[in-house]
């Protein structure tokens, strides 16, 4: 299917945050959009502000006319997060509908474009969030697919007037192998999905797959010590691009970039953390790729003001800091973690933490609890199921139990305010990636107003 032959195009799934790019993707170019999800949230709102017709009801009955017959210039979109017996979805195959997954429209929409994609089982978000930004603020412009919302947008997709597009590559279940990119970034390749995988091999494999759908005459961008050929980065002095000399001013990341060729000197960025730094020396090596000068590339990083879930300051006064982070996978705790105690070496860390799919929990459970071990206090939430049934053996009081905390705890959802509320933290981290972010802004209304 090309691109200029969509004109209705529905989604499956359409509220995650990846789909709902794409969906805003296409109202910008003028195509009838619809969509269904499960569940009412502030991301579907603001889609149905923008001109998305919305549905909360799995019944094809309640489809559109103009969706219910299979026609040329209709597209369907989904999510595999969607479940196998959703009607919608089955309506659209029975019927013979074109149906494409997410990665599978980036694909069409890359195509005979410029491609910037950025995968890594962490640490993709914010690089791509990164790249994008310093593309549009220095005025070099692009189209961007984001799978978090830039604060500094308050949106997952940006709208260039140019052919470059930054997408985020997903790893999950290949996704990625659709994209034939002209500039790759890797920014991780850590055990993950292994219900898909299997095993971190067969994970690494699609990594080098990935690696090899670069154009000819592309550019690959590789953290350090990843088992892949391309251009390495780090805060590393082995690497090709690298972060020197930094430090903390004023709640801020500082430091130098070099690449043997061009060097910049007090870089200050706002995501505080190594791993940030970091990912923020992959897109300035992007950038300098591009022949964006260095003066304006050094603006950008400094007016980066983040992504909404990646280290978000939610309270930060005299009495509580309270920081969210989207972080769900041992080594992005581990980072997340260690960016807090960069900060505030001084302050008890209390966390709430809501483990995210039980194969998960289950693949990585004596990793997560030395990582939980690190804080101070825990109050630890039941596992959020997405997309799978539970296990047998394999929940949070079997995680619990392996964590070496004395000041720990299971909490159930409805009761974390009232733990909180006696407890009184001065330092507070909620992390997790399922649906723990409904509790920030009664935690923040709670902090603010004790």
């Amino acid at each position: 299917m090309q691109l200029d032959d969509i004109k209705k195009v529905y989604f499956v799934g359409a509220g995650g945050i990846g789909m709902s790019a794409l969906a805003r993707y296409f109202i910008n170019r003028g195509c009838v959009v619809c969509g269904y999800d499960k569940t009412t949230t502030n991301l579907t709102i603001t889609l149905e502000h923008e001109g998305i017709l919305m549905s909360y009801v799995d019944d094809h009955a309640a489809l559109p006319a103009s969706f219910r017959d299979k026609n040329d210039d209709t597209l369907i979109v989904y999510t595999p997060a969607i479940p196998k017996d959703s009607q919608i979805l089955n309506y659209f195959k029975d019927n013979g509908f074109i149906l494409k997954k997410r990665s599978e429209v980036l694909g069409i929409i890359s195509k005979g474009q410029f491609c910037i994609a950025v995968a890594g089982t962490h640490g993709k978000t914010t690089t791509s969030c990164i790249i994008a930004h310093v593309l549009t603020h220095t005025g070099y412009r692009c189209t961007a697919f984001l799978g978090g919302i830039s604060t500094n947008y308050n949106s997952n997709f940006l709208i260039g007037d140019n052919n470059v597009v930054v997408v985020e590559a997903d790893e999950y279940d290949r996704s990625f192998l659709t994209l034939h990119p002209d500039i790759s970034v890797i920014t991780s390749m850590d055990a993950d999905h292994l219900d898909i995988y299997g095993d971190a091999a067969q994970l690494n494999e699609s990594f080098e797959l990935f690696a090899g759908q670069l154009k000819d005459g592309g550019k690959l961008f590789v953290k350090e010590e990843l088992p892949l050929k391309g251009i390495t980065y780090s805060a590393d002095l082995n690497s090709s691009l690298k972060a020197t000399n930094i430090h903390i001013e004023n709640g801020n990341f500082v430091f130098d970039f070099e690449d043997g060729y061009t060097k910049i000197k007090d870089l200050s960025l706002s995501l505080p953390g190594k791993h940030n730094v970091e990912n923020a020396v992959a897109a300035i090596g992007v950038a300098l790729s591009l022949g964006i000068r260095a003066k304006l590339i050094k603006k950008a990083i400094a007016s980066f003001t983040g992504v909404k879930r990646r280290f978000e300051y939610i309270v930060k006064s005299p009495e509580h800091i309270y920081i969210d982070d989207y972080a769900h996978h041992p080594e992005e705790l581990r980072a997340c973690f260690d960016a807090v105690r960069h900060l505030y070496p001084d302050k008890k860390l209390t966390v709430i933490f809501q483990p995210h799919l039980f194969t998960r929990t289950r693949d990585f459970a004596d990793d997560f609890a030395k990582v939980l071990s690190t804080a101070d206090d825990l109050l630890l939430l039941d596992i959020y199921p997405a997309r799978e049934l539970p296990l047998e053996g394999i929940n949070s009081r079997m995680l619990l139990d392996k964590v070496s905390l004395t000041d720990k705890e299971i909490c159930s959802k409805d009761l974390v305010l009232e733990c909180i509320k006696i407890k009184k933290p001065e330092l507070l981290l909620t992390v997790g990636a399922g649906d723990i972010d409904t509790l920030i802004e009664p935690l923040k209304k709670l902090l603010t107003n004790a």
